[in-house]
């Protein structure tokens, strides 16, 4: 029976993932199915949830983003791509869409099955857009467009039907401006250092960002980045001045180019809606504050792991076998009954509080929505008022996702884990049952005293300061997607025998935060557990006794000074206070529960900050 009732949808499922993987060459990277918009600068791979009868049209685009997805995970370089990126947000977004036609051009030449799919994904993903010509309405496309005809000249392939009349009006005034370098482009097509400065010279072309010297403003943000950082807030709205009148003059010369039969207003638009389409463009569809990450580059001058090849992200479920993990998750619950009064307590305190922010509020004075009772009379009186309706407020707490990472360390063992185990249960049960998101991470090293990656600085002679030298063990107990009943048994894992290793706490840290930033939800919260510094005796031996300690402090200063997501910790036993602004000391595990709640009480009881990262922000 179990048999009949499998999605015929899955094995499709397995099939793109396990392609999607094999084009990027990373069998590592992580694939969910949902109604999230794709997104493949993403750090995680988006897919829409195919149906159940898998239509071929829609087969084909899924295996089209999940293209795009891989073509720019292998042929992408993010550090080259920033080097170049220039100011402005609409002057990014022309700049970003230049660099995905690069890598899907490389796919479509090579892969006549990879150029098929990217073409169904581009005609649902102009659906989806509703690309449309100026006199239809207002222009918010340009990235678009110039991005049709960058694919246009690499792959010989016209601009798909719906879109072609917004790219013919624009045809003549981009290439008056900016052709040379368009067609300069096909002969660098695998060269994207060359690329990206020809990507950079089109976006001067088009008048979208300052035509600045790209050799004196490497040198300018190499000599001083920290200065660079420092005057970020001072240049903003210099940049959103200099932005608006580039734009106004792209828009008078386009009004003055066009025919007469393509009217002035819809160009001007261009210019008015400056900052809607930047906002538009920027958040791909998400929040308004989300940043474009491109991962920890700077701390790798200081900070590097001598081998990644050993490190592995792994579910739960695939860490031991399943009768395994149902007797430690029975062994668990065992562990409960003493503690079910108070985690009782706990667990009611938290949902009064997120219940009580779901109180409804209502606008009143509509002209559409629910029959307000109150203004019965004015009905009467007058039957066709038209503003005796009611809507309800949306709710904001709801587009939240919690991350839990808890440290797996062996000085966890014990009481400390299984209690740790225990609240991450009890929260994961909580917060879905109020329609918050939770994600369950743990981490810790796949050995002691360091593993495959400190024999191969061995078998390589010992070279000095070789950085990290044990391989990572990062644990997935349960996604942000995944209901809690299908996930509860991998929170026993925490209390099998031998799992508990060393911690590395500054790139756990730094993994659970590139997760967040993956997420759709408006609001993101990491809540770290742990019982001290970070501590891996192989690294510590071969390199500065405060490496991992300082790699963390790096990680979390950027964090809670540069990232929108919400970061609080919760030591047991040790202070970390000393590490996070944000952070509460236990001296006994049995106070973790009334720690989490009070931590998470505060947090949904403020309003969220609006930290905002530029397009080019990094670590």
């Amino acid at each position: 029976m179990a048999s009949n009732k499998r999605n015929p949808a899955d094995p499709f499922k397995a099939a793109v993932t396990s392609a999607l993987r094999a084009l990027a060459r990373n069998g590592e990277i992580e694939v969910s199915f949902g109604a999230d918009r794709p997104n493949p600068s993403a750090p995680v791979a988006r897919l829409p949830l195919p149906s159940r009868d898998l239509p071929a049209e829609e087969t084909a685009q899924i295996r089209g983003f999940a293209d795009a997805f891989a073509l720019r995970r292998r042929y992408h370089d993010a550090k080259i791509h920033a080097t170049h990126r220039p100011k402005g947000a609409l002057a990014t977004a022309v700049y970003d869409a230049i660099e995905q036609a690069r890598v899907e051009a490389i796919g479509a030449r090579h892969l006549k099955g990879c150029s098929e799919n990217l073409n169904a994904a581009l005609e649902k993903r102009l659906e989806i857009e509703a690309l449309r010509p100026a006199e239809d309405a207002e222009i918010r496309n340009l990235a678009s467009v110039v991005e049709l005809m960058v694919r246009e000249r690499l792959t010989n392939s016209p601009p798909p039907e719906k879109a072609r009349a917004a790219v013919d009006q624009l045809r003549d005034w981009i290439d008056s401006k900016a052709g040379v370098d368009l067609d300069a482009l096909d002969a660098n097509l695998d060269d994207q250092e060359a690329f990206s400065r020809i990507a950079r010279s089109i976006v001067a072309d088009l008048d979208l960002a300052d035509d600045l010297d790209e050799e004196q403003e490497g040198a300018d943000e190499a000599s001083d980045p920290n200065e660079a950082d420092d005057n970020q807030e001072q240049n903003q709205d210099s940049e959103a001045d200099s932005q608006s009148e580039a734009m106004q003059a792209v828009a008078a010369e386009m009004s003055d180019d066009s025919s007469d039969d393509q009217p002035a207003e819809g160009f001007e638009a261009l210019a008015e809606d400056l900052d809607t389409t930047a906002g538009e463009e920027e958040s791909e569809g998400a929040s308004p504050w989300r940043p474009n990450y491109q991962g920890n580059e700077r701390l790798r001058e200081s900070y590097h792991a001598y081998t990644t090849a050993f490190d592995e992200v792994v579910g739960a479920e695939d860490l031991c076998d399943p009768d395994e993990l149902a007797r430690l998750r029975q062994s668990l619950d065992q562990q409960v009954q003493p503690l079910r009064g108070a985690v009782a307590k706990l667990a009611n305190r938290l949902q009064r509080l997120l219940l009580a922010q779901q109180t409804r509020s209502w606008e009143f004075d509509q002209e559409e929505g629910l029959l307000d009772s109150a203004r019965l009379p004015r009905i009467i009186v007058d039957p066709l008022h038209p503003l005796s309706f009611k809507v309800e407020s949306d709710t904001r707490f709801r587009d939240t996702v919690v991350t839990l990472l808890i440290d797996n360390s062996g000085s966890m063992r014990g009481r400390p884990i299984s209690i740790a185990a225990i609240c991450a249960d009890v929260l994961a049960r909580t917060l879905e049952r109020c329609g918050v998101s939770c994600e369950i991470l743990g981490f810790t090293t796949r050995a002691w005293k360091g593993g495959q990656s400190r024999e191969k600085w061995i078998a390589d002679g010992k070279p000095v300061n070789p950085g990290r030298l044990n391989d990572l063990r990062h644990i997935v107990y349960k996604t942000a997607d995944a209901p809690w009943r299908r996930t509860r048994k991998n929170l026993g894992l925490m209390l099998r025998e031998g799992l508990l290793k060393e911690n590395i706490d500054g790139e756990a840290v730094l993994w659970a935060h590139n997760r967040l930033i993956g997420r759709p939800e408006e609001r993101r919260i990491l809540m770290v557990i742990s019982d001290g510094a970070p501590v891996d005796d192989s690294t510590l031996s071969a390199n500065p006794g405060n490496y991992l300690e300082q790699h963390l402090r790096e990680v979390i200063g950027w964090i809670e000074s540069r990232s929108p997501v919400e970061l609080i910790a919760i030591g047991i036993g040790h202070d970390v206070t000393r590490y996070y602004s944000r952070a509460v000391t236990i001296m006994d595990a049995d106070q973790l529960g009334g720690a989490i709640t009070d931590q998470l009480a505060a947090l949904f009881e403020e309003s969220p900050p609006r930290r905002a990262l530029s397009r080019g922000s990094r670590l």
